[in-house]
């Protein structure tokens, strides 16, 4: 992996008073985020080759809007782990996909901040926040370690 994207989901309604969090939808103000992630990466010669995603609602739903930017669909993977996840365990699910050349994470506060912060400052206690559909574009100067990126971009809506 050369290069890593890092996409926090975009703005999604409330969950319902006794809701389960993981079916929260994204809000329309969401969906609009989300579209635009997706055309600012395509629109910066960002090509994915795999993509790992939450499975919850507001997750998939903004990957699958981001995407729709794109003429090909790249290889989405969607995996437990990266709900509630801390920056270590966001990097152990990193670590299984070394093999593509640009990966998409699209995944939660505050792990996603703190994996930035992680990856280009050594410390996942140095993080600034990630606003709803922020992107943060990673390259990867050899092997993923802590400190070890360098952040080429920092989009948000």
């Amino acid at each position: 992996m050369h290069e890593l994207i890092l996409l926090r989901h975009a703005e999604a309604q409330p969950a319902p008073t006794g809701g389960d969090d993981h079916s929260r939808r994204l809000s329309g103000r969401g969906e609009q985020e989300a579209k635009a992630a997706g055309k600012w990466l395509a629109s910066h010669g960002v090509k994915p080759d795999r993509v790992l995603c939450s499975p919850s609602e507001r997750t998939r739903a903004t990957a699958a809007l981001a995407l729709s930017a794109y003429s090909y669909v790249p290889v989405t993977e969607f995996a437990d782990d990266i709900y509630d996840a801390t920056p270590g365990e966001l990097l152990a699910l990193l670590d299984q996909h070394g093999d593509a050349g640009t990966v998409v994470l699209v995944g939660h506060n505050p792990g996603i901040e703190r994996l930035v912060a992680l990856l280009v400052e050594g410390r996942s206690d140095e993080f600034r926040g990630m606003p709803p559909a922020a992107l943060a574009v990673l390259h990867l100067d050899g092997a993923l370690e802590p400190g070890n990126a360098r952040l080429d971009a920092f989009w948000s809506p």
